[in-house]
């Protein structure tokens, strides 16, 4: 039995989360010995009938995680944990866990005091106890190695990808009257950098008509300048939208912006691409890593170069059309079934050799080779 720690389903969708949940889809259809478990607050109920959960324990939240899962697991025998998010029981050593960045080290403004004071305390703790680490990126592997002195070696990266329904609009989209728009999509953290984004998109000239579009919470950065900024109307805050709104906003828009300061892995842009939309993104973190050439890069700490890059996208029509092939062309990179592929070769690496051997006093598989 391998038990996958599904408390991701008990929160807000988000890049971790839809990580989660999709790595875990994939898994159920690879595996028939996962066991998945979480609280009883379960938010996301469709991928929980899919995945068969297991309501355990009585808490909520980190409380459930720290004390209830590590409970029930000792109760059943301590079988293998893994955990998808970036948190998972500390004093729980048998276990693949999973960090998708250090942000929280790098741009802590993001974040809480008590929050960034709460990973930069717990997070060695888990390093020093854990089999094996995810992240998404070499990116990610080489901060999280550097930073916490983890070796890079135990570190696997399993990158992100794009759910199928995101795609092309099918019908021609010069017939739609509604006014041009570029469009960003995130939530609200400072790193983000969603006011020097703003500020590049009011020096655009010669594009009157054009509109900025923002899908996410409502972020106090931004939110003064939704009407009265310049006098202008153009930028708009859509909030959170469902996925199959969002899935019409990529589709429907002229370009993707891509803004952010830093990033374990980014699936926002790739959603854009898989959608027929060119992608605008800064030169920083794991983005490059991620986009390759399909995307037109710009400084994201320099707002004129925003600015450029955004009038360029909107007066260059071969350009867009060379960004929407090259992005199609990155987007097939990602696969959630391959991914899932990936870790369940590592489950077997890390855990299947020592549970034979506990079970028939011999190792019939080599630690230091997948299982296949």
């Amino acid at each position: 039995m391998i038990v996958i720690n599904a408390r991701f389903l008990t929160q807000e969708m988000r890049g971790v989360q839809r990580f989660a949940e999709q790595i875990c889809l994939q898994l159920k259809t690879l595996r028939d010995d996962l066991v998945f478990v979480a609280p009883n607050d379960i938010c996301l109920h469709e991928s929980a009938e899919r995945l068969q959960v297991r309501r355990i324990g009585r808490h909520r939240g980190h409380l459930w995680e720290q004390v209830d899962l590590p409970l029930w697991l000792a109760r059943n025998g301590s079988p293998p944990l893994v955990s998808l998010c970036n948190t998972a029981p500390l004093i729980y050593g048998n276990q693949i866990a999973t960090h998708h960045d250090i942000t929280y080290i790098r741009h802590p403004e993001s974040y809480s005091r008590t929050f960034a004071a709460m990973y930069r305390t717990l997070t060695p703790l888990l390093l020093g106890r854990v089999k094996a680490l995810v992240t998404g990126s070499e990116f990610s592997r080489s901060e999280i190695s550097a930073h916490y002195g983890y070796p890079a070696n135990n570190i696997s990266i399993v990158p992100s990808a794009v759910d199928e329904r995101f795609r092309p609009f099918c019908v021609d989209t010069s017939t739609r009257t509604t006014a041009p728009y570029l469009l960003a999509v995130s939530s609200p953290s400072t790193h983000k950098n969603f006011a020097r984004m703003v500020a590049a998109f009011l020096r655009i000239e010669g594009h009157d008509e054009v509109e900025l579009r923002i899908i996410g919470d409502s972020n106090r950065v931004f939110a003064c300048t939704l009407h009265d900024v310049d006098g202008s109307r153009r930028i708009l805050n859509l909030g959170r939208l469902p996925d199959e709104e969002l899935v019409e906003a990529y589709q429907g828009a002229a370009a993707f912006v891509f803004p952010s300061l830093y990033e374990g892995f980014g699936i926002p842009p790739l959603e854009a691409q898989a959608c027929g939309c060119p992608v605008i993104a800064a030169r920083a973190a794991s983005i490059p890593e991620v986009l390759g050439d399909s995307a037109l890069y710009f400084d994201p700490l320099k707002v004129a170069d925003i600015t450029l890059a955004m009038e360029r996208i909107l007066s260059d029509e071969a350009l867009r059309l060379d960004l929407r092939r090259r992005g199609k062309d990155n987007v097939a990179r990602y696969c959630w079934h391959s991914s899932a592929r990936q870790l369940s070769r590592l489950i077997d690496k890390v855990f299947i050799g020592e549970r034979e051997t506990n079970e028939t006093g011999t190792a019939s598989v080599s630690l230091s080779q997948p299982k296949h």
